[in-house]
This record gives C-alpha cells, sequence and structure tokens, in this order.
C-alpha cells in the first residue's frame, strides 16, 4: 500500500514493500487488509473483492478500518456483518496514527508466547481464594471478598474454606449475595472433585 498515510506511523517495526495479496502480512499466519471508510463509501464492492481473493490464506484476518466520515454508523454495521461472514476480525482505528499502532503491535507480538496476554493470578491466598469463588458464574470480586469476610477467613490463609459447610441460607446471607448466587456458590462447593485421567 504505498502512499497510504498509516505507514508514516508504522516506527517501531522494520516493514518493506513486496508483492503480497493483503495489505500487510503481521506474521506466518497473520494478515490485514486496510480500508477507510471514505473509499468504503465510493466502491462498496472493494472490500468484497478484497476479501474473496484473499481466500483463507491465513489463520487470523484483520481488517483493519479507519473511519473518517461524519456518521459511520451504518457502514460499520454493515462491515462487521461482512466480517463475521467472511471469519475476519474487524479493527476501528479513528487515526491513521491508531491504524499504526495496530499494525506495529501485532507485529511486535508475532513471536511473543500468548502467555504474556493471558491473567495473572496472584499466588497469595486471599488473591487465590479470590479467583477461585468468581470462577461460579455471576460471583464477582466484591462478592467474594463479602464471602471471605463473612466466613471469618483469615486473609492470611486457612487450611480449609468454612463456607463449604455454610447452607444456602447462610450464603445468602452475606451482602451482595442473593438466592441464586447462594444456589450456585452452594453446588459449586458441593459438588465433587473430578478425577481426570
Amino acid at each position: 500500500q504505498r502512499g497510504n498515510p498509516v505507514l508514516k506511523f508504522v516506527r517501531n517495526v522494520p516493514w518493506e514493500f513486496g508483492d503480497i495479496v493483503p495489505d500487510y502480512v503481521l506474521g506466518q499466519s497473520t494478515c490485514a487488509l486496510f480500508l477507510s471508510l471514505r473509499y468504503h463509501h465510493l466502491n462498496p464492492g472493494y472490500i468484497h473483492d478484497r476479501l474473496r481473493h484473499l481466500g483463507r490464506s491465513y489463520r487470523l484476518q484483520l481488517l483493519l478500518l479507519q473511519v473518517d466520515v461524519k456518521d459511520p454508523h451504518q457502514a460499520l454495521k454493515e462491515l462487521a456483518k461482512i466480517c463475521i461472514l467472511a471469519d475476519c476480525t474487524l479493527l476501528v482505528a479513528w487515526s491513521p496514527e491508531e491504524a499504526g499502532r495496530y499494525l506495529e503491535t501485532y507485529k511486535a507480538y508475532e513471536q511473543k508466547p500468548p502467555d504474556l496476554l493471558k491473567e495473572r493470578v496472584e499466588q497469595d491466598f486471599l488473591s487465590r481464594m479470590t479467583d477461585c469463588l468468581t470462577s461460579v458464574k455471576s460471583v464477582n470480586k466484591t462478592d467474594a471478598l463479602s464471602l471471605l469476610t463473612a466466613f471469618g477467613v483469615s486473609l492470611r490463609g486457612p487450611a480449609t474454606f468454612p463456607g463449604a459447610h455454610w447452607g444456602q441460607e447462610d450464603l445468602s446471607l452475606c451482602p451482595g449475595v442473593g438466592p441464586q448466587k447462594a444456589k450456585r456458590l452452594f453446588d459449586v462447593l458441593h459438588e465433587p472433585f473430578l478425577k481426570l485421567p
């Protein structure tokens, strides 16, 4: 894409021009097509042709869309639908600078392991108990802290969680924990552990 204003904002990763089907190759299995909404309004069939020509050559196909019109809502809906049908990820940028940052980020993370993106759970007792309790549907961090406090759990860590011995009614008395959350918690705390092969 010679002459694309986005290129002057791709400064932190090396790039070069080449004869390729997508506009940008961001890794062995990742590519991007660039589209400005203004251009899309003038040539609505362009992106269909590009996606058809691209096929399924890459595992992750991005449509980097630069919003450069006053009322983008209808076009965004249309392009979101096109991307869903084409198994393509839609990235919306509101300026050439933002579009350049998206390209840089994808390229910079090309060889990085996926665990860099994973949430890190602290190893202290409170963090681990909070993570455990919030794995129950609709239980949030505030609920977890209320439960731990209500059960008199030392935040440094007991050997067992005394709430496992409480009934649904007891659980529902905790602030923020109603009958539905109490039932879910009770059911989870009384399920047998799965034995993995």
